[in-house]
């Protein structure tokens, strides 16, 4: 490694370790019991985080979104670590496996991709277990700190790029681009870019062509727009009543208020 190289990964790991300080004016907005989250969970799922950290303001900024953090359920595929677990990467740990309550207090959303068959959603898991001691890539981590002071007026159309400012080096990863790789994996679409073109017949149809986008162009949010992923409401999903829901009188709302 050069000189120059190791004195920005310095930088770096010194900008990381303030981006992730959590802010203390956060507050969970719809946090879930974990037994009723983990009876919603598959193994492959997609957990959307709106993080907590200072890094998250830029995130969210540049990808104009709630959701800041990817990460993929794997359940009990590590077994000495426990039966409810998720791989993630993060700035200060890299790619690695962290217990599902890690964010039982976090405002998120799960994300399903739909048709995959138990083997694929294994092997999607797998991918993940795989990149495991993988380092973050902290190459655009100068950028993002940017972003954190009076917020310049990028067009929206280039804020994805600001996020794909990657090292190319393949032992390094961003949380979302982890994730999409994992799909492609096993062939499975995130958000495709599809191409109409003229089919030759009498009826000029049309038909799509899926292109694969490169994985570093991914972001948390393009999860949720998918359609190709459901969203998993656990409070619905496990049985939902509003019948039997205690409102308070208008009085006590009232001195709540």
């Amino acid at each position: 490694m050069s000189d120059t190289s190791s004195i920005l990964d310095r930088i770096g790991q010194t900008l990381g370790r303030w981006l992730e300080r959590d802010r203390v004016e956060f507050e969970p907005r719809a946090a879930l019991d974990p037994d009723t989250l983990v009876r919603s969970l598959r193994r492959g799922d997609v957990l959307l985080v709106e993080g907590r950290a200072k890094i998250s303001t830029a995130i969210k900024y540049l990808t104009q979104s709630t959701w800041s953090h990817a990460a993929v359920y794997i359940g009990d595929m590590l077994p000495d670590q426990g039966p409810h677990m998720l791989v993630e990467a993060t700035l200060q740990d890299g790619v690695h496996a962290v217990p599902l309550s890690k964010y039982e207090r976090a405002n998120f959303r799960i994300c399903r991709a739909v048709g995959l068959s138990e083997s694929e959603r294994d092997a999607v898991a797998r991918f993940m277990i795989a990149r495991l001691g993988y380092e973050y890539d902290l190459r655009n981590i100068i950028d993002l700190a940017r972003y954190l002071f009076p917020t310049p007026p990028i067009p929206i159309r280039f804020r994805r790029r600001m996020l794909a400012l990657g090292s190319g080096d393949p032992t390094r990863a961003i949380c979302s681009s982890l994730v999409a790789q994992a799909f492609q994996s096993v062939r499975y679409p995130v958000l495709p870019d599809i191409r109409r073109s003229r089919a030759h017949g009498s009826d000029y149809s049309r038909r799509e062509i899926f292109h694969i986008r490169h994985h570093s162009l991914f972001v948390p949010r393009d999860f949720d727009l998918s359609p190709y992923f459901e969203i998993v409401k656990p409070s619905i999903r496990n049985g939902f009543d509003h019948a039997v829901i205690e409102w308070a009188a208008p009085s006590e709302a009232k001195n709540l208020g």
